[in-house]
């Protein structure tokens, strides 16, 4: 997969980008987690799982880091300039892909919360991915409503994130206009999903696929929040 460096607000910003073979393919960016954390970076585990799910899938994929890390040019700037960072990320992404008509975005922790304030500014984005969203720390009070349907991804286990804040995000989410939440809740899994990434990867596959096979029709059987729970393996 081919390094990149595109514009960002404070300079360069560092990314790995897998184009799709059909020029009308599906657009995903993949955010990452805090750089104030371990492992706070574009290379993270679950975000490469994210990052490689969307590229079998056949869309063309970016992730990269925010400023500050890596080659990023800038300064952790607490999620007010990381948003910006994924806004000027997308624009690149759909510079190189002018006839991509379907966007999705997928974030994991830190970056799942940035990733919902872009899809609240980006009507073009149809659909997200939510992995550990920090629910207990972060104010998500912006969704209102949420634009788009997703699946939220959570596990029973973190040592960071109470399962039960982002079951109440899901549920409040859910209730909202004509969205749909799925919530997928590993029972066994940390908030590094170590020992469950080939789950995670199979759960965000269904769905996107199942969402995409079904995209154009409209229906209101099924609102609200599906919770699923995934078989450990």
């Amino acid at each position: 997969m081919p390094e990149v460096i595109f514009n960002g607000p404070e300079g360069r910003l560092e990314g790995r980008y897998q184009p799709a073979n059909n020029e009308e393919a599906p657009l995903a960016l993949i955010l990452h987690p805090n750089p104030l954390q371990p492992n706070g970076t574009m290379n993270n585990r679950v975000t490469y799982a994210l990052f490689q799910t969307f590229s079998a899938l056949g869309f063309s994929v970016l992730r990269f880091n925010f400023r500050g890390v890596g080659r990023s040019q800038g300064t952790y700037d607490d999620g007010q300039g990381e948003w910006v960072d994924a806004a000027a990320a997308l624009d690149w992404l759909q510079m190189m892909n002018h006839n991509a008509k379907t966007c999705w975005i997928a974030g994991y922790s830190f970056g799942a919360w940035i990733g919902m304030q872009l899809l609240m500014r980006r009507p073009e984005i149809s659909g997200f991915i939510s992995v550990a969203p920090p629910a207990n720390s972060k104010d998500f009070s912006f969704l209102a409503p949420c634009p788009a349907s997703g699946l939220i991804i959570h596990g029973g286990e973190d040592e960071t994130i109470p399962e039960a804040s982002v079951a109440a995000l899901a549920d409040k989410l859910s209730g909202q206009r004509s969205v749909h939440v799925r919530y997928a809740m590993f029972p066994h899994a940390g908030h590094e999903f170590d020992n469950h990434l080939k789950d995670l990867s199979l759960t965000v596959s269904e769905y996107v696929t199942d969402m995409m096979t079904r995209k154009h029709k409209k229906s209101s059987k099924g609102k609200g929040v599906k919770k699923i729970h995934p078989k450990e393996m």
